[in-house]
């Protein structure tokens, strides 16, 4: 099941850094991305609102 927050959509997608080393990556997105695919929220993680432009965000707890 996807994560939502105020119609935004919780997305991931795997990319490879510059060392080769292999990351998950989470962005929210109100609609569908080129790539990536809808996610749930990870453990230990909240969200977090931008004051200025309104855009979540997760962050650590």
């Amino acid at each position: 099941m996807a994560f939502t927050h105020e119609g935004w959509t919780l997305y991931c997608r795997d990319v490879k850094l510059k060392g080769g080393k292999q990351q998950k990556i989470y962005f929210f997105s109100k609609r569908a991305p080129k790539s990536g695919s809808p996610c749930d929220k990870p453990d230990n993680y909240s969200v977090g609102v931008n004051k200025r432009t309104g855009l979540p965000y997760l962050k650590k707890k």
